[in-house]
């Protein structure tokens, strides 16, 4: 496995089969300059690393969202260079929920692609248990194959959770948590609109609300990734040292 301080250690192969696309795929985005090149190795071999993955999932989520080849050009053309991995997360986050809720019936082979890998057993179980799929009974795609109902939206994320070191029990609570505070959060901003839109035509409510959409939910991911470090340094008994700059007190500096 690849993390943040290892050199890249995929091959095209690995990198292709991990992301859901073909080899074609992930060289002609290297040709369009959508991917960077990958860091040369032994035998002249290619390696790819974390922010390659990123990068990937975040073009075929602009993709799903109806993206010309030339806007997702623009759009990663806007972006800074020097992106990590949890950086290009973040914006493929704010990407993804532009998307309304789908829920799609796939096949298993269907499934496996886009969860970007070949899933287990009790790997379906577990997104089963977080509500991300359910075995669909009266509905095959292909005859003899299983069938899943699934959150199109939330498989990926749910797929990376498959692989972090908590308890299913751990993982739905931190759902539940999130849930209950995002839909409050939903609830007062609401409120807060309506107090101060409830002379407006119906039409105009809708206008503003679409114009509003990207910006609370890219202001919720913001103030959530901060109080998210600081309550990380707080546990950690880190001080001002290594924190972002925004985050840090007036008239303070790095150690």
């Amino acid at each position: 496995m690849t993390t943040e301080a290892e050199d890249p250690t995929l091959t095209i192969d690995e990198l292709a089969a991990r992301s859901g696309v073909t080899v074609r795929t992930v060289r002609f985005y290297g040709t369009r300059g959508l991917l960077p090149p990958p860091e040369i190795g032994p035998r002249r071999v290619g390696r790819y690393g974390r922010e390659h993955l990123a990068r990937l999932a975040l073009i075929e989520e602009l993709r799903v969202q109806g993206m010309t080849l030339a806007a997702i050009e623009r759009y990663l053309s806007r972006l800074p260079a020097d992106l990590t991995a949890q950086d290009l997360a973040v914006h493929r986050a704010v990407v993804s929920s532009w998307a309304p809720e789908a829920v799609e019936t796939i096949g298993r082979a269907e499934l496996d692609r886009r969860a970007g890998r070949r899933l287990s057993d009790e790997d379906v179980r577990r997104l089963a248990a977080m509500d991300v799929l359910a075995p669909e009974e009266d509905q095959a795609p292909e005859e003899g194959e299983d069938a899943y109902r699934v959150d199109s939206g939330m498989l990926r994320l749910a797929v990376q959770l498959l692989d972090l070191p908590f308890s299913q029990e751990v993982i739905l609570a931190a759902r539940t948590t999130l849930l209950d505070h995002s839909r409050a959060a939903a609830r007062e901003l609401s409120s807060l609109l309506r107090d101060t839109v409830t002379e407006r035509a119906p039409k105009d409510v809708r206008t503003l609300s679409a114009h509003m959409q990207p910006l609370v939910i890219q202001a919720l991911l913001t103030t959530f990734q901060r109080s998210l470090r600081q309550e990380v340094r707080e546990w950690l008994g880190d001080d001002d040292a290594g924190r972002a700059p925004e985050d840090r007190a007036p008239g303070t500096r790095p150690a």
